[in-house]
């Protein structure tokens, strides 16, 4: 085994690059008594955002919010972090950067899944002219849209360190990848413009990366049988790879695959599986794809996800006026009080105080010191994308109680 194999290349003080690595979009405010580092720090910050919160009520495969024992967003972002942090800290890496990108990593689902993520990405591609990803969602989250109170209870942007953003736009685990490497050019990070361009720019988020596949895998079975979603033919199919290969659950798949890469993997080979637990895992993903990712079943839940997502766009875009938009969602308040106000609320946060009907939305606005993102709503496309960052960010079953308030009259 290569314990502390990595620890001369870890994110951590004297590493070359340590300055890159902690740089942060602007300065955040300090305290006189932190005993923190910056990635623990972070940590902290993204685990106390609402952000972070809503992942409990966002769907990870299966849809069942009222199912105590169905995977959730949150559980899933929790099974990553346990995972990343067991690796790095057997390979000497650090521990504090892989539990918060493993943290942050999935902020940027949509609702519904994602399935919900392809919706959006259909009405984003047709009314901004770009594709959504929630990769790029979640480093769009965390830089311009989720906020945290300061000292003095103001509202500001989180301002992660480069290395946790990094970590988080670029951790898609769904990429038959083995031997990952970090890349050595810190470039910016609005150069992404697809799933899966750059390897991250550290070991720690190559873990994060590598992590996210394996804590999926054996979960999503779990709950494919719990819930009858496979045949007797396909549980059949299962079980004798399960003889193949060892047990096919959560903890079995999870520790077998931690062990396997902490014994193969070096600074010159890369963060990577054996040959035997590559194919393993590869089959166990296609298995999961062909027979649940793929399955039949799923369709009433899509066209319902669309269904609820596509009307509340739809219903929210039709309120654009320029400059008086935010009166008119104001006014839609009377027709739909959950959604406008809530979406009156997200839009005094991020347009610029001038906009903003006076009373307690203005109050909310003027306390918010961060940047302005939608400016003073001069465009269509930016209201498009301010409804499209509005959606993001709900969780399953406050859109679909909110689009409850579309039937009713």
């Amino acid at each position: 085994m290569n314990k502390n194999a990595f620890i001369n290349v870890a994110a951590q003080e004297g590493n070359p690059g340590w300055d890159e690595l902690v740089a942060r979009p602007a300065e955040l405010y300090s305290r006189a008594d932190e005993i923190r580092s910056p990635f623990a720090r972070d940590y902290t910050r993204i685990l106390h955002s609402t952000a972070f919160r809503r992942l409990k009520h966002k769907t990870q495969v299966f849809y069942n919010v009222d199912n105590d024992h169905v995977c959730t967003r949150l559980e899933h972002v929790a099974h990553v972090e346990s995972v990343s942090n067991t690796i790095a800290k057997y390979l000497g890496l650090n521990d504090e950067l892989t539990r918060a990108i493993s943290f942050g990593h999935d902020l940027g689902h949509a609702p519904f899944g994602h399935y919900g993520e392809k919706v959006l990405s259909a009405l984003s591609k047709k009314y901004c002219g770009h594709m959504f990803w929630h990769e790029r969602n979640g480093l769009r989250l965390v830089d311009s849209l989720e906020l945290l109170e300061d000292n003095f209870k103001n509202l500001r942007n989180l301002n992660l360190t480069y290395a946790v953003r990094d970590g988080i736009i670029s951790h898609c685990g769904e990429v038959d990848e083995n031997g990952l490497k970090p890349r050595r050019e810190f470039i910016d990070l609005g150069e992404f413009d697809r799933v899966g361009k750059y390897m991250p720019a550290t070991w720690e988020g190559c873990v994060v990366k590598i992590s996210d596949k394996i804590a999926y895998i054996g979960r999503d079975i779990e709950d494919a049988l719990a819930l009858g979603f496979l045949t007797r033919a396909q549980v059949d199919e299962l079980e004798s790879m399960a003889q193949e290969s060892g047990a096919l659950n959560t903890t079995v798949i999870i520790h077998d695959l931690i062990s396997d890469i902490c014994a193969n993997s070096t600074p010159e080979e890369g963060i990577k599986l054996s040959p035997e637990a590559s194919k393993k895992l590869n089959a166990v993903k296609a298995f999961n794809y062909k027979n649940i990712y793929s399955n039949p079943r799923f369709e009433p839940y899509q066209n319902y996800a669309r269904l609820v997502l596509e009307n509340l766009f739809e219903v929210l875009a039709d309120m654009f006026a320029g400059e008086y938009t935010l009166p008119n969602v104001v006014k839609a308040q009377k027709n739909y009080p959950v959604l406008c106000s809530s979406f009156a609320n997200w839009l005094a946060k991020y347009c610029i105080e001038d906009i903003v009907p006076r009373g307690e939305l203005f109050d909310e606005a003027c306390r918010c010191k961060n940047v302005k993102i939608y400016g003073t709503l001069q465009t269509q496309t930016i209201f498009a994308q301010a409804v499209i960052d509005f959606l993001s960010c709900m969780t399953d079953k406050f859109a679909v109680k909110v689009h409850g308030e579309l039937l009713s009259y």
